[in-house]
Formats: structure tokens, C-alpha cells, sequence
């Protein structure tokens, strides 16, 4: 190992030890207690919000409807997170991670609903299109430009290139072990597919993820479920693992406590981002007529990928026993585990479920960049130069180790959570008085719609005008 990956790893041991699981996890606590559990109680009205469609400008133009901005976030979610990083908690910290996986989504999804209806506040027109995010709302909701721009950099490095660079490495060593491809080869194809997308802007990113983002997690969903019927017997047991490994009281796995949390965090925040400050740039596209509608829908991507697609991954791996025999620790043991309980065709499948996972989280986090260079400053050149480096990094990703990515991958994710949730905490008064008007309009039977003047001293707020009817 070289000085610079011991650095890296020592770092991440300390924001992960102490910083980031007490700000994550007390935050979160925070919301959930002050909304009184709004992240459980408005489950049934998320179902109804998703479906909505898109309100229409004054110029007879639809923008992006709750659906399309719903799967611009899960395209980035539901990737290598739920199969290479539940396999690798598992490696890690054992069968317990997976249970403080679910319980940073439960806690996290208060956090989730927080920042994406900040995003919808304070998004900005973009032709007849919008866009926003934690750099709009730190901006124009704290006042705080300079704050804005390092979160917009520090997204930008994140998503644009570190997180696709992880995306890369799990396509090309899914198709090594499935095929035995070249990770060269695999990686120059994954970067001209890339460059298709990238350089067609917002309305091919939205074409793309509403097809292949439903498609691919319910093929994958329907493979787990057919590995749990045929262990049907041997599911009760797999719970009880997690939940005795989670606490240290199974006793292969009592030291392991500390790991198995730590992991759990880790693998759990980088599956459904919640309080990450990533998901509020896809919310702010959606053109809806109140803000707590795409804070409720976002949650609902928290608790799909973790509770449903990350159990999933786990009941594949767990099913089987090579997570106790084999050496490997990413998607190569989800492919193991698979092929263990399903025979070799599993292993081409999930080869090509992993290449529709990764390849639209590619196209999910790129947008998130472009989105920030946005609000860096607006330069074609400056757009150009990015898109450039993501086709770059796709590559390097393809063919760097694997302990080094997801290193870096941690670090970056770390970093952009500080900022965000320091963000959604200074802005949570605000967020609250939204969160009541939408509450108090829903009690009174109707659909919810947002006006800025419902709540004083919003801030500088370009869109929920009386007059606007842009939404």
C-alpha cells in the first residue's frame, strides 16, 4: 500500500469514527424528532405524489414531472452501492452492517426530505426547464455564495469524477470475472456510451433513466426474490444473523460491532445518499406545485434502494456461504453468491445488471455536475473541459484497484455531506414553516399549492410567485 492510500484510509477512519456518524446520524435524529416521523407518516402520500404530473408554463410547455425527476435521482442511487457496496460491507463488517444500513436510511430519510424541499424553494429557471440544489439554497436561502461554491466543487469532483470512476471499476470487474473481458476494452466501450449521453444535455439524461432505471431494478429485485423462494427455510435465519451480528451477539461476528457500523454507514450513505446533498439537484429539476412533494418522493428513493435493493443484494449473499469462504469483497462476491445459489447463468446476468446499474448512475452523477458548474459560473468552455474529464474518469475508473477508488469515493462523500447537512441545519426553520403549510393544506383536503408569501423571511426566492404558474 503507498503513503498516499494509508493517508487516505487513516482520514477516512477519522471523519468516519467520529465527524460524520455523529453530524449524520444527530441530524437525522433531529429532523425525525421534530417532524414527529414525518418520513414514516406521509408514506402513503409519497405513492400518491410520485405519479403526479408535470405542472405546464405559461407558454404550454411541460417541465419535468415528479416521476422523470424521481428516476434522475435513482439512476444515480440504485448503482454499485447496492450490489459491489452491500457485498463489500458484508466483507467488512459483517452480516450486521446491513442493519445499520436500514437504520441510516429510516434516520436519513427525515434529512432527505429536509434538503430536497429546500432545493425545490430555491430552484432557479433554466429556460423552461429548472435546476437548484444545495449550492442554490446555500446562496439564496443562507446567504452564504461562498459556501455554495465550495459545496458546487466539492459535488463536481464527487459525482463528476470520483463516483463515476467507482461506477467504472464495478462494470469492468463484473465483466472480467463473468467473461473474462479486458478492463481496457470494457472501459473504452463504457466511455464512448458515456460521451453519447453527456453531451446530449438534460432531455437525454430524463429519456434514458425513466426506461432503464424502473427496468433494471425490477429484473434485479425479481433474480433476489427467486434466490429467496428456492431458500425460503433458511430466511428467518438470515434476519436473526443480521440483527445478533449487528449487536455482537453472534459469536462469529462479536468483534465486529465497531466495523459493522462503521460499514453500515459508509455502504449505506453511499447507496441512498441521504443528507448527502446529492438527490435536491434531480428534485429541483421537477416542476410540481409545492415543494414538499419532491421532499417526500426523494425520501421514497431513500427507502427504496436501501430497505428493498440493498436487502435484496444481502439476502443473495447471505443465502449463500461464500461470503465465509470466498476472498472477494465487491461485486465479485455478489456474482459468487449468486452463481452459488442460481448456477453459472447468474453470473452473465448480474455482469449485465451491474452494466445498466453503473451506466445509468454514470448518467445520473454527471448531471449533478453539470448542474454545479452551472452555478460556478455559466461557460461553455468551462462545460466542455467537465465533460471531457468525466469521459476520462469513466476510464480511469475502468482500470484503477479497487481499494483505491472506493477510498476516494469515501473521503469526497464525507466532505459533501459536512457542508450539506450544516447547510439543511442552519436552514431548517424555513423547511419546517414549508413542511406545515403542506401538512395543513393536505388536512383540509386539498392538493397542495406553495406561494412565498406563505412563509415570511424566506429568502431570496425566484420561483413561487402568486403570478408564477411555472412550477
Amino acid at each position: 500500500m503507498s503513503l498516499f492510500e494509508s493517508m487516505l484510509q487513516d482520514v477516512n477512519n477519522a471523519l468516519y469514527s467520529y465527524i460524520l456518524i455523529i453530524l449524520l446520524v444527530g441530524v437525522g435524529i433531529f429532523f425525525t424528532v421534530k417532524t414527529k416521523f414525518i418520513q414514516i407518516r406521509l408514506i402513503p402520500e409519497m405513492f400518491r405524489v410520485v405519479t403526479e404530473k408535470a405542472t405546464v408554463d405559461s407558454s404550454g410547455k411541460k417541465g419535468v414531472s415528479s416521476f422523470q425527476a424521481f428516476t434522475i435521482s435513482a439512476a444515480s442511487r440504485i448503482g454499485t452501492g447496492n450490489i459491489a457496496g452491500v457485498a463489500t460491507a458484508i466483507a467488512l463488517g459483517g452480516p450486521g452492517a446491513i442493519f445499520w444500513m436500514w437504520m441510516i436510511a429510516i434516520i436519513g430519510g427525515a434529512s432527505s426530505l429536509i434538503e430536497s424541499t429546500l432545493a425545490q424553494v430555491y430552484k432557479v429557471k433554466d429556460g423552461n426547464m429548472y435546476r437548484g440544489g444545495p449550492a442554490y439554497y446555500m446562496e439564496k436561502g443562507l446567504n452564504k455564495r461562498w459556501m455554495g461554491i465550495l459545496f458546487a466543487v466539492v459535488i463536481t469532483l464527487t459525482y463528476g469524477f470520483v463516483f463515476n470512476a467507482v461506477q467504472a471499476n464495478t462494470i469492468t470487474i463484473a465483466f472480467e470475472e463473468s467473461f473474462g473481458s479486458s478492463r481496457v476494452v470494457v472501459g473504452i466501450i463504457l466511455s464512448i456510451f458515456t460521451a453519447v449521453i453527456v453531451f446530449g444535455g438534460l432531455k437525454r439524461i430524463v429519456s434514458v433513466t425513466q426506461i432503464l432505471v424502473p427496468v433494471m431494478a425490477l429484473a434485479y429485485i425479481a433474480v433476489a426474490l427467486l434466490v429467496v423462494f428456492l431458500n425460503i427455510s433458511e430466511l428467518p435465519n438470515v434476519f436473526i444473523l443480521i440483527f445478533k451480528s449487528a449487536f455482537g451477539f453472534e459469536e462469529a461476528f462479536a468483534g465486529m460491532v465497531g466495523a459493522a457500523i462503521m460499514n453500515g454507514i459508509k455502504r449505506g450513505l453511499f447507496s441512498n445518499e441521504a443528507g448527502m446533498g446529492s438527490a435536491p439537484n434531480a428534485a429541483a429539476t421537477a416542476s410540481v406545485s409545492h415543494p414538499v412533494k419532491q421532499g417526500l418522493i426523494q425520501t421514497l428513493g431513500v427507502f427504496i434502494d436501501t430497505i428493498i435493493v440493498c436487502t435484496s443484494t444481502a439476502a443473495i449473499v447471505l443465502l449463500s456461504d461464500a461470503y465465509l469462504q470466498s476472498e472477494a469483497a465487491s461485486v465479485n462476491l455478489t456474482q459468487v453468491s449468486l452463481v452459488d445459489s442460481l448456477g453459472s447463468w447468474a453470473s452473465t446476468f448480474l455482469a449485465i445488471a451491474i452494466f445498466m446499474f453503473a451506466y445509468s448512475s454514470v448518467i445520473g452523477n454527471y448531471y449533478y455536475g453539470e448542474t454545479n458548474i452551472g452555478f460556478i459560473k455559466e461557460s461553455k468552455t468551462m462545460l466542455l473541459i467537465f465533460r471531457v474529464l468525466v469521459v476520462g474518469f469513466v476510464m480511469f475508473g475502468s482500470v484503477a484497484k479497487v481499494q483505491l477508488v472506493w477510498d476516494l469515493a469515501d473521503l469526497f462523500m464525507a466532505l459533501m455531506a459536512i457542508i450539506n447537512l450544516v447547510a439543511i441545519l442552519m436552514l431548517w426553520k424555513i423547511a419546517k414553516r414549508v413542511i406545515n403549510d403542506y401538512v395543513l393544506q393536505r388536512k383540509k383536503g386539498l392538493d397542495p399549492v406553495f406561494y412565498k408569501k406563505n412563509v415570511p423571511d424566506i429568502g431570496e426566492v425566484e420561483c413561487w410567485g402568486d403570478e408564477d404558474k411555472d412550477r
